[in-house]
Protein backbone atom coordinates (compact mmCIF):
# COMPACT_ATOMS: atom_id res chain seq x y z
CA UNK A 1 0.00 0.00 0.00
CA UNK A 2 1.59 3.63 -1.24
CA UNK A 3 2.40 6.27 1.89
CA UNK A 4 3.99 9.36 1.55
CA UNK A 5 4.72 10.75 -1.91
CA UNK A 6 7.89 11.52 -2.14
CA UNK A 7 10.53 13.13 -5.08
CA UNK A 8 14.26 13.37 -4.90
CA UNK A 9 16.03 16.17 -6.46
CA UNK A 10 19.86 15.41 -6.18
CA UNK A 11 18.78 12.00 -6.95
CA UNK A 12 22.30 11.13 -9.37
CA UNK A 13 24.43 12.40 -6.19
CA UNK A 14 26.05 10.12 -3.72
CA UNK A 15 23.24 11.72 -0.70
CA UNK A 16 20.38 11.28 -3.51
CA UNK A 17 20.83 7.91 -4.43
CA UNK A 18 21.33 6.86 -0.43
CA UNK A 19 18.05 9.26 -0.27
CA UNK A 20 16.04 7.08 -2.88
CA UNK A 21 17.57 3.58 -1.52
CA UNK A 22 15.73 4.61 1.83
CA UNK A 23 12.41 6.08 0.95
CA UNK A 24 12.04 2.96 -1.45
CA UNK A 25 13.10 0.82 1.93
CA UNK A 26 10.36 2.46 3.90
CA UNK A 27 6.66 0.74 4.43
CA UNK A 28 5.25 4.17 4.57
CA UNK A 29 6.47 6.22 1.83
CA UNK A 30 6.62 5.78 -1.82
CA UNK A 31 9.04 7.20 -4.48
CA UNK A 32 7.53 8.58 -7.37
CA UNK A 33 10.70 10.45 -8.82
CA UNK A 34 14.25 10.74 -9.34
CA UNK A 35 15.36 14.45 -10.77
CA UNK A 36 19.00 15.62 -11.70
CA UNK A 37 19.48 18.84 -10.28
CA UNK A 38 18.80 20.02 -13.97
CA UNK A 39 16.31 18.14 -15.00
CA UNK A 40 12.53 20.03 -15.81
CA UNK A 41 10.69 19.10 -12.68
CA UNK A 42 7.43 20.07 -13.56
CA UNK A 43 4.63 18.89 -11.10
CA UNK A 44 7.79 16.61 -9.37
CA UNK A 45 5.61 13.29 -10.76
CA UNK A 46 2.66 14.29 -7.62
CA UNK A 47 5.08 14.46 -5.28
CA UNK A 48 3.60 15.41 -1.65
CA UNK A 49 7.44 15.83 -0.39
CA UNK A 50 10.89 16.68 -2.19
CA UNK A 51 14.13 16.33 -0.61
CA UNK A 52 16.01 18.16 -2.21
CA UNK A 53 19.80 17.52 -2.41
CA UNK A 54 21.18 19.87 -5.30
CA UNK A 55 24.01 22.38 -4.70
CA UNK A 56 23.84 26.03 -2.97
CA UNK A 57 23.64 27.60 -6.39
CA UNK A 58 20.70 25.77 -7.69
CA UNK A 59 18.53 25.07 -4.15
CA UNK A 60 17.13 28.27 -3.68
CA UNK A 61 15.27 27.98 -7.40
CA UNK A 62 14.63 23.98 -6.64
CA UNK A 63 12.99 25.00 -3.29
CA UNK A 64 11.16 27.88 -4.88
CA UNK A 65 9.76 25.62 -7.51
CA UNK A 66 8.13 23.25 -4.89
CA UNK A 67 6.55 25.54 -2.78
CA UNK A 68 5.17 27.35 -5.89
CA UNK A 69 2.96 24.00 -7.07
CA UNK A 70 2.21 23.05 -2.68
CA UNK A 71 4.96 20.41 -2.28
CA UNK A 72 6.61 19.95 0.93
CA UNK A 73 10.45 20.11 1.09
CA UNK A 74 13.24 18.73 2.98
CA UNK A 75 16.09 20.64 2.12
CA UNK A 76 19.80 18.89 2.89
CA UNK A 77 21.70 21.54 0.81
CA UNK A 78 24.01 24.27 2.35
CA UNK A 79 24.26 27.09 1.95
CA UNK A 80 20.94 28.97 3.12
CA UNK A 81 22.59 32.07 4.80
CA UNK A 82 19.41 34.19 6.16
CA UNK A 83 19.26 36.40 2.72
CA UNK A 84 17.84 33.13 1.34
CA UNK A 85 16.58 31.95 4.36
CA UNK A 86 13.90 35.30 4.41
CA UNK A 87 13.39 35.13 0.58
CA UNK A 88 12.06 32.07 1.77
CA UNK A 89 9.87 32.73 4.28
CA UNK A 90 8.50 35.55 2.04
CA UNK A 91 7.39 32.57 -0.21
CA UNK A 92 6.23 30.71 2.18
CA UNK A 93 3.50 33.64 3.03
CA UNK A 94 2.15 32.87 -0.34
CA UNK A 95 1.84 29.00 -0.20
CA UNK A 96 -0.15 28.65 3.18
CA UNK A 97 0.01 25.31 4.84
CA UNK A 98 3.41 24.29 2.76
CA UNK A 99 6.23 23.18 5.28
CA UNK A 100 10.15 23.29 4.45
CA UNK A 101 12.84 22.53 6.72
CA UNK A 102 16.50 23.25 5.97
CA UNK A 103 18.19 20.80 7.70
CA UNK A 104 22.26 21.56 8.25
CA UNK A 105 22.66 17.87 9.26
CA UNK A 106 20.24 15.17 9.36
CA UNK A 107 22.82 12.60 11.10
CA UNK A 108 20.87 12.60 14.90
CA UNK A 109 24.14 12.29 16.39
CA UNK A 110 25.28 16.10 14.75
CA UNK A 111 22.03 17.23 15.76
CA UNK A 112 22.85 16.42 19.40
CA UNK A 113 26.43 17.14 19.29
CA UNK A 114 24.97 20.90 17.94
CA UNK A 115 22.96 20.96 20.99
CA UNK A 116 25.59 20.26 23.56
CA UNK A 117 27.27 22.50 22.41
CA UNK A 118 24.68 25.15 22.57
CA UNK A 119 23.55 24.18 25.86
CA UNK A 120 27.79 23.93 27.05
CA UNK A 121 29.04 27.81 25.49
CA UNK A 122 27.92 29.60 28.15
CA UNK A 123 30.05 27.89 30.68
CA UNK A 124 33.57 28.30 28.76
CA UNK A 125 35.60 31.26 28.18
CA UNK A 126 36.78 29.69 24.21
CA UNK A 127 34.91 28.19 22.03
CA UNK A 128 36.12 26.89 18.45
CA UNK A 129 34.77 25.23 15.38
CA UNK A 130 36.72 22.18 13.62
CA UNK A 131 35.19 21.04 10.30
CA UNK A 132 36.55 18.25 7.90
CA UNK A 133 35.20 16.94 5.14
CA UNK A 134 35.83 14.84 1.77
CA UNK A 135 37.26 17.23 -0.92
CA UNK A 136 34.40 17.04 -3.51
CA UNK A 137 32.33 19.08 -1.39
CA UNK A 138 32.03 22.49 -2.71
CA UNK A 139 31.61 24.86 -0.10
CA UNK A 140 33.30 25.95 2.87
CA UNK A 141 32.79 26.13 5.96
CA UNK A 142 29.96 23.19 6.13
CA UNK A 143 26.33 23.84 6.93
CA UNK A 144 26.77 22.38 10.65
CA UNK A 145 29.89 23.92 11.19
CA UNK A 146 27.72 27.22 10.30
CA UNK A 147 24.69 26.30 12.05
CA UNK A 148 26.85 25.48 15.74
CA UNK A 149 28.53 28.73 15.48
CA UNK A 150 24.93 30.37 15.12
CA UNK A 151 23.80 28.65 18.06
CA UNK A 152 27.04 29.03 20.40
CA UNK A 153 27.20 32.80 19.54
CA UNK A 154 23.06 32.92 20.53
CA UNK A 155 23.88 31.05 23.94
CA UNK A 156 26.65 33.08 24.74
CA UNK A 157 24.90 36.11 23.83
CA UNK A 158 21.76 35.70 25.67
CA UNK A 159 24.35 34.87 28.72
CA UNK A 160 26.41 37.75 28.66
CA UNK A 161 29.17 36.11 28.05
CA UNK A 162 32.36 38.17 27.04
CA UNK A 163 34.27 37.89 23.47
CA UNK A 164 36.68 34.31 23.78
CA UNK A 165 40.25 35.81 24.62
CA UNK A 166 42.68 35.84 21.36
CA UNK A 167 45.96 38.10 20.75
CA UNK A 168 46.54 37.01 17.68
CA UNK A 169 47.54 40.87 15.88
CA UNK A 170 48.77 39.29 12.60
CA UNK A 171 47.21 36.65 10.69
CA UNK A 172 47.62 38.02 6.90
CA UNK A 173 46.88 34.15 5.67
CA UNK A 174 43.68 33.28 7.62
CA UNK A 175 45.47 30.81 10.19
CA UNK A 176 43.09 31.13 12.63
CA UNK A 177 40.23 30.60 10.38
CA UNK A 178 37.18 32.21 9.40
CA UNK A 179 34.93 33.99 12.37
CA UNK A 180 30.77 33.53 12.11
CA UNK A 181 28.78 34.90 14.57
CA UNK A 182 32.57 35.72 16.24
CA UNK A 183 33.42 32.08 16.54
CA UNK A 184 36.54 30.77 14.65
CA UNK A 185 35.92 28.29 12.59
CA UNK A 186 38.15 25.32 10.34
CA UNK A 187 37.85 23.53 7.44
CA UNK A 188 39.64 20.68 6.10
CA UNK A 189 39.18 19.12 3.16
CA UNK A 190 40.65 15.52 2.58
CA UNK A 191 40.45 12.43 0.83
CA UNK A 192 39.07 9.35 2.99
CA UNK A 193 37.01 11.42 4.94
CA UNK A 194 32.99 11.93 4.47
CA UNK A 195 31.62 14.57 7.64
CA UNK A 196 33.14 15.12 10.69
CA UNK A 197 32.90 17.88 13.34
CA UNK A 198 34.84 19.06 16.73
CA UNK A 199 33.52 21.78 18.96
CA UNK A 200 36.26 22.85 21.68
CA UNK A 201 35.79 24.72 24.32
CA UNK A 202 38.05 25.86 26.55
CA UNK A 203 38.16 27.29 30.37
CA UNK A 204 41.72 27.73 32.12
CA UNK A 205 42.82 24.16 33.21
CA UNK A 206 40.00 22.12 31.12
CA UNK A 207 39.13 21.23 27.80
CA UNK A 208 35.62 19.83 26.46
CA UNK A 209 35.73 18.40 23.12
CA UNK A 210 32.43 17.18 21.36
CA UNK A 211 32.98 15.60 17.98
CA UNK A 212 30.80 13.58 15.40
CA UNK A 213 31.61 11.74 13.15
CA UNK A 214 29.44 10.45 9.93
CA UNK A 215 31.59 7.17 8.36
CA UNK A 216 28.57 6.62 5.83
CA UNK A 217 25.91 8.32 4.53
CA UNK A 218 23.76 5.99 5.72
CA UNK A 219 24.15 7.66 8.98
CA UNK A 220 22.11 10.85 7.39
CA UNK A 221 19.07 8.34 6.51
CA UNK A 222 17.24 8.50 9.52
CA UNK A 223 17.02 12.36 9.58
CA UNK A 224 16.11 12.28 5.92
CA UNK A 225 12.76 10.02 6.70
CA UNK A 226 12.30 11.99 9.80
CA UNK A 227 11.62 14.92 7.60
CA UNK A 228 10.15 13.18 4.99
CA UNK A 229 7.09 11.92 7.75
CA UNK A 230 6.84 15.02 9.74
CA UNK A 231 7.32 18.07 7.30
CA UNK A 232 4.00 18.41 6.57
CA UNK A 233 2.87 18.82 10.51
CA UNK A 234 5.06 21.95 10.77
CA UNK A 235 4.34 24.39 8.15
CA UNK A 236 5.99 27.20 7.03
CA UNK A 237 10.23 27.56 7.40
CA UNK A 238 11.71 25.10 10.00
CA UNK A 239 15.76 25.24 10.51
CA UNK A 240 17.38 22.27 11.92
CA UNK A 241 15.81 18.95 12.80
CA UNK A 242 16.19 20.03 16.31
CA UNK A 243 12.82 20.96 16.21
CA UNK A 244 11.50 17.98 14.85
CA UNK A 245 13.25 15.61 17.32
CA UNK A 246 11.74 17.98 20.55
CA UNK A 247 15.27 19.37 21.28
CA UNK A 248 14.38 22.73 21.27
CA UNK A 249 11.77 22.71 24.19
Amino acid sequence: MSGTKVAVVGAGGRMGRAACAAVEAADDLELVGRFGRTDELGDLAGADVAVELTVPDASPATVAHCVGRGVHVVVGTSGWDEERLGRLRDQLEEAPGVGVLVAPNFAVGAVLMMELARRAAPFFESVEILEMHHPDKVDAPSGTAARTAELVAEARSHAGVPPAPDATARDPDGARGARLHGVPVHSVRLRGLVAHQEVLLGNPGEVLTLRHDSLERSSFMTGVLTGVRRVAEHPGLTVGLEHYLGLDA
